[in-house]
């Protein structure tokens, strides 16, 4: 489904972006993925307060989610209305999606401010000793950098020292090892020659270290945690209630508390709720969710339905055949997990640089001491020139080596209409080798369209009965004959037959719109969707529908291929509707009628460095899986948290541009470690042979860090 604009996206209120954890306290949580504008809203709230009941709705439009001040059992009725007004929702658990605040970034933030804070005013202070003072003067300005700089330092350094802690306790060496001596080395150093009313103290270096280790923290840590995990959105997606049918009555029933032989009833506009099959009723269920079909399937009894696909026409009595846990949805949730966990197995260039780093830095520091004080038998001379050397070598430069470029680039791609949810995507968007598309929704707009050379007057009357069904066939009539100018005709007496399409009559003679088994015309054939049209005893006429491809779609696929990518298409979809789309786009690899397991495994298949694209929930999976995945804005809140990047323009030209950016980005973190490197080779001599005291050190160091920036900061002028 596009995202589409309008005059009124540009002047939504303000209450209603963002809400606080104490407005969403304590109500019934929605997710709406087709509300795009301030109109939207108008219509969702204005609809759901219409219902006895309800106290209080907001949309919150940045998150596509609608807070319900109402009864738990409000629920499904909320739902029908929603769908009644032309707009789909399913029930989130708000106590799942909590579980993925970021605390993490919120204490870092903390410590980088306080860090900064600190650091200013004890520079402050070192001006005045650098510009002369001395004696008395000299020991009370460093008595008072010692009161800043202690408790900043134990509280601002823990990120680090439980890092290097960690490490040590298991007998490695990581990053964070000589951070931590460096912090603690240069502070227990500086107390110790203020307590004997030394020349010198280092509290703004140690401070100085810290801040900028830390902004490199929170830059790393922002890129990485933009989005909660697509298993917790999904946990959130699963329906918590279904309506339980006993002694002819129905009545809400947690989920969990069902079992095995009990019946539900599943109204028009709500999902299912459980696996199982069909007892009574019939209806038409939209299950592109989960496979990506475009064309709505009809069930009568005794066919199988499965947990998330969507009623459309017909309220249907379902029998449980199976346990919460083994539900399709649930399935596809577990893949996600599994998926997820495989990928975040990358290790980017940072980490891989830091473990040969970390020893390097330590075996250079402590031959500095030994060296020293078997020269002059100096321990605190021989102690300086370690901690000068610790310094001087501390890994800033390359902690910001690889945040900076991330953060100019990310920037770069968000002008651009790219969200990007996961800083390593980047480095893995440099070396994908393949890219993978889903059809519905990704290549194509996601709906039916009615065919151009529909005759007006077959138009006229399938547009007199499409008007009283919600169904999606129904609606790309009604905007066909809408769009075209055409009338629509009078049609009286029209009911909606749930599996089988609209009957009523119009100039006294019966007029019928549906499916073509309905109509006696046999199973359809062919590779398009069909609906039929048949007035009186005149021969059925057939109404063509085509899900239309995106008009970047092309471009983006040649554009791809030009650099060097082979293009694949895996869909749910029919192989007779696949095909002809793939050769209408330039792809050679198509594969038809895959399930979100196959998906995965065919994503597996093709290497360990590919590019998935997707929308849908049967996509979370595979673009999990993937090496690096990217989802249009359109997609479904779990689609979206499984993608490392976010097209909000929906344009998929900016797929390949991304890539192009990306391998640029790349370059530039290469560049800053060469910067990082010659900057070591030329300094770590100097702090060795005593020509660097560790304030030197510490101004050495925060020079490489700029220098490693600036390059970075190149990226926001690129024309890719």
């Amino acid at each position: 489904m596009s995202v589409a604009s309008c005059p009124a996206c540009v002047a939504i209120p303000e209450d209603q972006i963002e809400m606080t954890a104490s407005e969403q306290a304590g109500k019934l949580l929605f997710s709406v993925p087709d509300v795009h504008c301030a109109g939207c809203i108008g219509t969702v709230e204005n609809a759901v307060k219409s219902l006895p009941g309800v106290r209080d709705a907001r949309l919150n439009l940045s998150l596509k989610r609608l807070f319900v001040d109402a009864d738990p059992v409000m629920g499904d009725a909320i739902i029908a209305k929603l769908a009644s007004v032309g707009h789909l929702a399913q029930p989130l658990d708000e106590t799942t999606l909590e579980n993925g605040v970021d605390r993490e970034g919120r204490r870092l933030l903390m410590r980088l401010g306080v860090a900064g804070f600190a650091m200013m005013n004890v520079m402050l202070l070192s001006v005045s000793v650098w510009a002369g003072a001395e004696g008395e003067t000299r020991n009370f300005l460093h008595w008072i950098s010692a009161a800043i700089a202690m408790p900043t330092v134990a509280f601002t350094g823990v990120p680090f020292f439980v890092s290097g802690w960690a490490a040590l306790s298991k007998g490695k060496l990581n990053m964070d090892v000589p951070i931590s001596l460096a912090i603690l080395l240069a502070t227990a150093l500086s107390l110790y020659e203020t307590s004997i009313g030394g020349e010198d103290a280092y509290f703004d270096a140690a401070l100085s270290l810290t801040f900028f280790l830390l902004l490199g923290r929170y830059l790393n840590h922002r890129t990485r945690m933009a989005a909660r995990s697509a298993a917790l959105e999904l946990a959130a997606l699963e329906t918590k209630t279904a309506l339980l049918i006993e002694n002819g009555e129905t009545r809400a029933m947690p989920i969990a508390e069902l079992k095995r032989g009990d019946r539900v009833l599943v109204q028009p506009g709500m999902a299912v709720p459980v696996d199982g099959r069909v007892v009574a009723g019939s209806s038409d269920l939209d299950k592109s969710l989960l496979t990506g079909e475009t064309l709505p399937e009809s069930v009568d009894v005794g066919a199988g339905v499965f947990t998330g696909t969507l009623n459309l026409t017909g309220p249907i009595e379902v029998e449980i055949t199976g346990d919460a846990d083994d539900s399709v949805l649930r399935q596809i949730t577990e893949l996600v997990s599994l998926a997820e966990a495989a990928k975040s197995r990358y290790t980017g260039l940072a980490e891989r640089a830091a473990g040969i780093y970390a020893p390097v830095v330590h075996l250079v520091a402590f031959a500095g001491f030994v060296g020293w004080y078997l020269i002059t038998g100096d321990m605190r001379h021989s102690l300086n020139i370690a901690v000068a050397v610790l310094i001087i070598t501390c890994p800033c430069a390359l902690g910001l080596a690889v945040p900076a470029v991330m953060t100019a680039t990310v920037s770069r791609l968000f002008q651009a209409g790219v969200l990007v949810k996961d800083g390593s995507a980047i480095e893995r968007l440099a070396q994908v080798n393949a890219a993978v598309f889903d059809k519905t929704g990704t290549l194509t707009k996601g709906h039916a369209e009615l065919a151009e050379d529909t005759d007006p007057q077959v138009l006229s009357l399938a547009a007199g009965l499409a008007g009283a069904s919600a169904h999606p066939l129904s609606k790309s009539v009604l905007a066909a004959a809408k769009a075209r100018g055409v009338d629509v005709a009078g049609v009286t007496d029209i009911t909606e037959l749930a599996g089988k399409g609209l009957q009523g009559r119009y100039e006294g003679r019966p007029l019928r719109l549906g499916r073509a088994e309905w109509l006696g015309v046999g199973p359809q054939t062919g590779g398009g969707v069909q609906s039929w049209l048949q007035w009186g005893d005149d021969a059925p006429v057939a109404l063509a529908f085509t899900d239309p491809p995106r008009e970047d779609a092309r471009a983006t696929v040649q554009e791809l291929k030009n650099d060097g990518l082979p293009v694949y298409m895996l869909t749910g979809d029919r192989a007779e509707v696949a095909a002809p789309l793939a050769e209408a786009l330039g792809i050679e690899n198509v594969e038809a009628q895959v399930l979100p397991e196959a998906k995965l495994r065919r994503i597996e298949a093709l290497g360990d460095k590919t590019l998935m694209v997707g929308d849908g929930l049967n996509d979370a999976a595979a673009m999990s899986g993937a090496f690096v995945s990217v989802a249009p804005a359109s997609a479904i809140d779990a689609t979206r948290a499984s993608a490392d990047l976010i097209l909000l323009s929906n344009d998929l030209t900016q797929i390949p541009r991304a890539i192009r950016l990306s391998r640029q980005a790349r370059a530039r973190i290469l560049e800053n470690f060469t910067i990082a490197g010659v900057y070591n080779l030329v300094a770590v001599p100097l702090a060795l042979l005593g020509y660097a005291s560790p304030l030197a050190a510490a101004i050495a160091m925060s020079s490489s860090s700029i220098l490693v920036s600036l390059n970075a900061l190149r990226l926001l002028r690129s024309k890719t």
